[in-house]
């Protein structure tokens, strides 16, 4: 006997998932499946892609605690058809069946298996054209000759330094400079190495806030 999870949501906290469960369980017992548990999001939009339940049930998916997810329909799931494609590829990754009861969708027979297929192409075309367009427009970027990332700190490096020599602790300097402990501790680190190979921590400066060259 497979082993089922249902997964239900209601948009508002006045509503109620009765509809829905009755449905689900029905069409449970119909195909002799048990059901394990039912992870309920209550008063939560289908646009948000992190909710409690749903959550709980990709934790719970990826531990191989069932074997199928049974839903009322597809935008319980999701409202975005981007997340409700991630969360289906996910499923067909750990060989979990997926039904929806109103779309009468079911990834165990043919027609759903070419639909995971479909969706799975679909979910790789767009994850393609994403990392095609983040690659173009770094391209334009360096181009144009702007920076890409982080501009670098402008920071008084002797003035950390003589802070620290005084005795205070990264957590006062970075507090003192705005700036992180992880760059308090950096700038540290390089300033000692830079004067134990002998080159100047002035010229550390410099580097750090010389602007990047543009790519012809």
């Amino acid at each position: 006997m497979l082993r089922a999870a249902l997964y239900l949501r209601v948009s508002t906290l006045d509503q109620h998932p009765e509809t829905q469960v009755h449905d689900l369980r029905l069409m449970a017992s119909q195909r002799q499946l048990q059901i394990v548990k039912e992870y309920v999001d209550h008063g939560i939009s289908g646009t948000r892609a992190r909710r409690p339940g749903l959550d709980e049930m990709m934790r719970d998916a990826r531990r191989g605690r069932f074997d199928i997810v049974l839903v009322w329909a597809c935008d319980r799931v999701a409202r975005s058809v981007k997340h409700f494609l991630d969360v289906l590829d996910e499923l067909n990754h750990l060989n979990i069946q997926f039904v929806s009861f109103r779309e009468n969708i079911d990834t165990s027979g043919p027609l759903g298996r070419a639909i995971v297929v479909i969706v799975g192409a679909i979910a790789e075309l767009e994850r393609s054209l994403i990392v095609e367009r983040v690659k173009a427009g770094m391209r334009r970027a360096r181009l144009e000759g702007r920076r890409i990332g982080r501009r670098p700190l402008d920071i008084d490096r002797k003035a950390v330094m003589r802070e620290r020599r005084n005795g205070r602790s990264l957590g006062q300097i970075a507090k003192t400079f705005h700036i992180s402990r992880a760059s308090v501790a950096r700038i540290i680190k390089e300033e000692q190495g830079a004067v134990s190979k002998g080159v100047s921590p002035a010229l550390l400066q410099v580097n750090e806030n010389r602007p990047p060259q543009s790519v012809a």
